[in-house]
């Protein structure tokens, strides 16, 4: 190599690692002005310039927030809601790809492309049919609402059809000539095998459907059903007069469950996503 190539790779490089540094900062601003706000007093949460880094952190804000409002409740709403969407999505999400990409049936293709259109249309077109179902099924203000209504998934299909289209189908025949069935063996070798595949989808249903507003908006009314995001919604007091800092304090309550999740999961999530990448 020459001096004058390794001088360029140098400066590949040194623009790269500035690249995702400011890329970061960029990421990361909106969440640290967040957590900073939400140690100040109201009156310095609108200081200019910022102050990011408080003087004097007030930790009563944390405190105001379940004074204000029954967060526990909404907690455990949330909890209950994401936990049986993550786990009936990755039920029918994981047997629906596996058929997709290992079992062999009329239309298929064509199936699986209608499929994938749905992923066009936006939920705000079909969330009244939506309703309207959910009514009819005697669901409504019910946190059964939400999770009946998001128990299939066509990006969580794909994905999960993706990860099984990878894999040898060799296993699945030679389990077949044995005399097992398709859900024999999709349980017994396909569903262990896609281990990093199963956990990347229930860690990006838990952090899509934890911060979800606009369903529950829709189909509750009822405070004690009501989850975490539209639960804070009552921090902002009457005509949005409450405290900003301590609307931020519930803000940063809400998303620390998506962060302990990422921090301890990130292993399987990244093996998931990188799946397949030197194929």
């Amino acid at each position: 190599m020459t001096d004058s190539t390794g001088t360029l790779v140098r400066i590949g490089r040194i623009t790269g690692i500035a690249v995702l540094v400011l890329a970061a900062m960029v990421a990361l601003g909106p969440l640290l002005w967040t957590i900073t706000t939400s140690l100040r007093t109201p009156a310095e949460a609108f200081s200019n310039p910022p102050q990011w880094i408080p003087l004097h952190p007030d930790f009563s804000n944390y405190s105001a927030v379940f004074d204000k409002i029954p967060i526990g409740r909404f907690f455990f709403n949330s909890v209950i809601v994401t936990g049986l969407i993550v786990i009936g999505q990755t039920i029918t999400c994981t047997l629906s790809g596996y058929a997709f990409a290992m079992v062999s049936f009329p239309g298929r293709s064509l199936i699986f492309g209608i499929f994938l259109a749905t992923m066009m249309v936006p939920l705000q077109t079909i969330i009244i049919p939506v309703f309207v179902i959910i009514r009819y099924l005697g669901l409504s203000d019910s946190p059964l609402s939400l999770v009946v209504s998001a128990l299939g998934s066509a990006f969580g299909t794909f994905l999960m059809r993706q990860y099984f289209m990878q894999m040898p189908k060799e296993l699945g025949e030679a389990a077949r000539i044995d005399g097992a069935g398709h859900f024999q063996t999709f349980l017994l070798i396909y569903a262990k095998m896609a281990g990093p595949a199963i956990a990347t989808l229930a860690i990006l249903n838990f952090s899509g459907f934890w911060a979800e507003f606009y369903r529950p908006l829709i189909f509750l009314q009822t405070q004690d059903n009501f989850t975490l995001p539209l639960g804070l919604v009552g921090l902002q007091g009457n005509l949005g007069t409450g405290s900003i800092s301590v609307v931020l304090a519930g803000v940063v309550l809400a998303i620390l469950p998506s962060v302990v999740l990422f921090i301890f999961a990130q292993r399987y999530f990244i093996a998931g996503i990188t799946a397949g990448a030197s194929r």
